[in-house]
């Protein structure tokens, strides 16, 4: 059920009954010379979208901009500051919280917001609001996803192309996967990102002149599609199992006995 194109009064009979809602999210930035700057939000939506109406659970409108210094160097990237996403994000759970739902997934397709979701949920979870966790497409299928692809490429890699390839076909140059490939490092281990233990790099641009890692060419809409499929149906069985969780067991464990201030 997708919130936006409800009525108020039509909602009223989800949110008496229900208490999981998804949130899906990604970035506005760039994904090489082959792919639209909306790619990850588009993912999030999409595979939030279809695993709803699926579970006939709540899905809220999708967070567009996320956690994206890291790739400004590149024409048309938009950011948020990171205390200012989670202060965003938190608020917005907040929000569907007074309405009743005290658990939320996060349908995340951005590794840039990935640790500030999991400290909204923290903060969620310590103040006995609601159980946020978040939730992202590719680690819910990783044997999948290494089975499809000689080289994954952590960003505009094949398994993000083929989602896109599946998802939006025409939003994809498909003249310049071969220069995504050749522009860009198609073997991660070839980067030199790690030096003596230390993570060298701050920036995207740092590592790859085009902003992408991976082999494109590898990318296919069936391959796609075998990825959509797979990580929509992780997604609804994880929107099950929250589903029939007792809210006690998913929010914070009080302290051990003798309590704080007892004086026991």
């Amino acid at each position: 059920m997708y919130l936006a194109d409800r009525t108020w009064p039509e909602l009223g009979e989800h949110v008496a009954s229900e208490s999981l809602a998804v949130v899906p999210l990604g970035s506005t930035e760039q994904h090489g010379p082959h792919l639209p700057l909306a790619t990850d939000h588009l993912i999030a939506e999409h595979l939030a979208r279809e695993a709803t109406d699926r579970a006939d659970v709540l899905c809220t409108p999708t967070v567009n901009v996320g956690v994206s210094p890291h790739h400004r160097q590149f024409h048309g990237t938009l950011w948020v500051d990171a205390p200012a996403f989670r202060d965003y994000m938190e608020s917005l759970a907040r929000s569907l919280s007074y309405h009743g739902f005290d658990r939320i997934v996060f349908v995340n397709a951005h590794g840039g917001n990935t640790v500030h979701l999991r400290e909204v949920g923290r903060r969620l979870r310590d103040d006995d609001t609601a159980y946020a966790i978040e939730w992202m497409w590719n680690d819910s299928i990783p044997e999948l996803v290494d089975d499809l692809f000689a080289q994954n490429g952590p960003h505009g890699g094949p398994k993000e192309t083929a989602m896109i390839q599946h998802i939006a076909p025409d939003l994809v140059r498909d003249d310049e996967l071969d220069a995504a490939r050749d522009g860009g490092i198609a073997d991660l281990d070839e980067a030199d990102v790690i030096v003596n233990g230390a993570r060298t790099f701050y920036d995207s641009i740092d590592n790859t002149e085009n902003g992408v890692l991976g082999d494109q060419t590898d990318a296919t809409a069936a391959k796609g599609e075998r990825l959509f499929e797979a990580a929509a149906d992780q997604l609804v069985q994880l929107l099950a199992w929250l589903d029939e969780q007792p809210r006690d067991a998913l929010m914070a464990k009080p302290h051990v006995d003798p309590q704080p201030g007892s004086r026991r």
